[in-house]
């Protein structure tokens, strides 16, 4: 052996990273299990199911490829890779470039060489040019200059269809006696279950833990779901957990898929003439446009950016956020409910749900960042650091996005059937049966009303506080409501 090659466990993909030129009879390849991953913390079992599976399945097929293949479980990466080292001394160690802030910087003073990370469609030198030329870091700009640059859904330098973007068309809430095409279960086979005896769970049969089993899924969305995926992909509904959406992130974000065969599949799908154009651009911006853009804004920002919390906010985490049973909240207990069975839901409930209370309550953003790392099967640190910090919890005083998503349960109630039987009603702001959504909401914007009223994107919002005729019963209901939240009562 010449060579030891380190695979993190999102860099499992044969055709890339330090892979990509591996040759079978010169390079040992090392995977790093670390205790501090499947022990450490509130890991959902679920997400270590997906994860190590996934690893397993990924060395066994390297080792099938003719590779030699160490699957090594130690305290900690950087001991993982000492205990390798011991057996074969004075190789060098490589891999691509690490995904977060902290394994690159361990891997770096312990002397790994990189290689660049080409798991993204856009290096991160690239992205740096394009944001040293920015006002202001809007993903539409971005997105757009993606498009040309990829040469994807443009003609001669115009956006097929007319426009850039028809994400207005894309708003539609769930429809009504509507039948969804079943679930795609996979199969699973002694690798899974040995893993899943290890946590301590069912195989979860939703999640494929192969790239055969990745590829399925994709195939399987583009077939049954990419038609139907535009309309209503903000729609939040209790007849399905999925709805039309794809499914894809995990195995994009572990490297069992490349997005650019996942764009490549979705646009020859385009192509066939049945897929609308405002379904199409959706999708592919999803991961052009939006994944790509969020992997820049982690790197151009920094290992510090995690740590902001310009509005000072200190509340604890909320208990119903650890256990769906301490709300009476229809669309909380639902959507923690699907995070506890199957460690997802789409990126609505993520953003005006779970990211919107944390926010309206005040929560501490790094324990509501921690909380999402940890939760979520598709979460690394690049995907989690700027949508929480950045555009879920507004603790960066708007340098990623120009204003906080909030709102009241107004939202809710139209794009979902959550509010329907709830305890509280989302039109009223007071009173024991008020939204706690909505009570929250006009409390949220009274309180913040200074630090918002040069934001020309909250002009509307706060204009409508002066409109109220009963803030001080507001404020009053406000602090019972966090007061509830915080024992678990509402």
């Amino acid at each position: 052996m010449k060579r030891i090659l380190y695979i993190p466990f999102d860099q499992l993909n044969a055709g890339y990273g330090v892979l990509a030129k591996a040759d079978p009879q010169s390079d040992l390849i090392v995977l790093v299990e670390s205790k501090r991953m499947v022990e450490e913390g509130g890991w959902h079992k679920v997400r270590l199911y997906f994860l190590v599976s996934s690893a397993l399945h990924f060395a066994q097929e390297l080792r099938n490829a003719g590779f030699t293949v160490s699957y090594i479980q130690a305290a900690t990466t950087i001991d993982g890779l000492k205990q390798i080292q011991g057996d074969y001394p004075g190789l060098p160690i490589l891999t691509a470039e690490p995904s977060s802030h902290r394994l690159f910087n361990q891997l770096k003073e312990f002397g790994v060489e990189y290689v660049e990370n080409d798991f993204f469609l856009t290096s991160r030198s690239l992205f740096t040019l394009w944001a040293q030329k920015q006002k202001s870091f809007l993903m539409e700009n971005f997105y757009r200059a993606q498009r040309l640059r990829l040469g994807i859904l443009v003609d001669n330098g115009a956006p097929v269809g007319g426009q850039w973007n028809f994400d207005k068309e894309n708003r539609l809430p769930p429809p009504k006696n509507y039948t969804y095409p079943p679930y795609l279960v996979h199969e699973v086979d002694a690798i899974d279950q040995e893993v899943a005896d290890r946590f301590g769970i069912a195989p979860a049969t939703t999640w494929a833990t192969t790239r055969a089993g990745a590829l399925r899924q994709l195939e399987y969305f583009l077939e049954n779901h990419f038609e139907f995926f535009g309309p209503y992909e903000d729609a939040m509904t209790t007849e399905n957990w999925a709805l039309h959406h794809s499914l894809l992130s995990p195995y994009i974000n572990n490297g069992l898929l490349h997005p650019s065969e996942v764009v490549d599949a979705a646009l020859r799908r385009f192509e066939r003439g049945d897929i609308p154009i405002a379904g199409a651009e959706g999708f592919i911006r999803q991961i052009i446009g939006w994944r790509e853009y969020i992997n820049g804004i982690y790197w151009h920002f920094g290992d510090h950016f995690k740590e902001r919390n310009d509005m000072g906010a200190t509340r604890k985490l909320l208990p119903l956020f650890t256990d769906s049973g301490k709300t009476q909240m229809n669309c909380l207990k639902h959507v923690v409910g699907e995070i506890e069975e199957r460690a997802w839901t789409h990126h609505i409930p993520r953003l005006m749900v779970l990211s919107n209370l944390a926010l309206l309550t005040g929560v501490n953003p790094q324990e509501f960042l921690q909380w999402m790392r940890e939760q979520f099967i598709d979460a690394t640190d690049w995907v989690m650091v700027p949508n929480v910090i950045g555009m879920g919890m507004h603790a960066d005083s708007g340098e990623m996005m120009t204003k906080p998503y909030v709102s009241g349960g107004s939202y809710i109630s139209k794009m979902s059937n959550y509010c329907k039987g709830c305890a509280y009603d989302p039109k009223k702001r007071v009173g024991e049966d008020a939204c706690p959504f909505t009570t929250l909401y006009w409390n949220f914007l009274i309180e913040h009303r200074p630090e918002f009223s040069k934001n020309h994107r909250m002009a509307q919002q706060l204009a409508g506080i002066d409109r109220l005729s009963d803030v001080p019963e507001l404020q009053v209901r406000a602090r019972q409501v966090l007061d509830g939240l915080d024992r678990g009562e509402i």
